[in-house]
């Protein structure tokens, strides 16, 4: 399986409902869970910057990733970004190969 971070970024709407975040954070893991079975998360970070959560997980391509953002912009997200991750010694072997 692949690793992806995934980056959101609220809406102005969502953020206003900061008190009610860790229920909306459920329901949105809870959809992730019952529509991409096959994704496992790893971690999950709330941020102070650009963007507001930072989700790390694996998925068995790049179409579950797209699901898992997809689902992040429903559940009120201005932006969601899946972005590949590879462990840094599998990058450096591949530099070796050039």
């Amino acid at each position: 399986m692949a690793t992806y971070i995934l980056l959101t970024k609220l809406s102005p709407e969502e953020s206003k409902k900061i008190h009610n975040r860790a229920k909306l954070g459920h329901v949105w893991l809870d959809e992730v869970k019952a529509k991409c079975p096959e994704v496992k998360f790893i971690a999950h970070y709330a941020l102070l910057g650009k963007y507001d959560f930072m989700d790390i997980y694996e998925a068995p391509d790049e179409k579950s990733a797209t699901k898992v953002s997809l689902i992040s912009l429903a559940n009120g997200a201005y932006s969601s970004e899946s972005i590949t991750a590879i462990p840094y010694k599998e990058f450096t072997d591949l530099i070796a190969e050039i």
